[in-house]
């Protein structure tokens, strides 16, 4: 099982630090390139930068009264569910599908479904 992930390309987990323009405010965000990679690939799908997504996500978590005092960790939590969804089927690794055009309500309730059903067969 081990080699499967000790294998992997060690680029993956090399950090970067990007500085960035959140509401006109300059900050630095560092994320080890597999998230980096990702970002891009969801950022993409919406026709936008990273910067720009991600300035959008800062915004929009502060709209929803969200406590985003570790914001990295939120944004790895965001591509792994990301992929995860994918790996559920509940969304589709389609580039050209973005992801303002999804019903993100069914696909929450769907994925709440899923963690619940996961949880109760690892707990068993």
């Amino acid at each position: 099982m081990c080699q499967l992930f000790i294998n992997a390309d060690s680029h993956l987990w090399s950090s970067r630090t990007k500085s960035l323009r959140i509401d006109g405010v300059v900050t630095s965000i560092r994320l080890e390139e597999f998230f980096w990679e990702i970002l891009e690939e969801v950022a993409h799908r919406d026709s936008m930068t990273v910067g720009q997504m991600i300035s959008k996500l800062y915004l929009e978590s502060l709209d929803a009264e969200h406590d985003i005092g570790n914001f990295t960790s939120f944004l790895r939590v965001c591509c792994s569910r990301y992929l995860s969804l994918i790996a559920d089927g509940q969304l589709e690794r389609d580039e050209n599908t973005p992801l303002g055009t999804v019903d993100a309500g069914s696909i929450l309730e769907k994925e709440k479904h899923t963690r619940g059903l996961r949880q109760s067969r690892i707990s068993q």
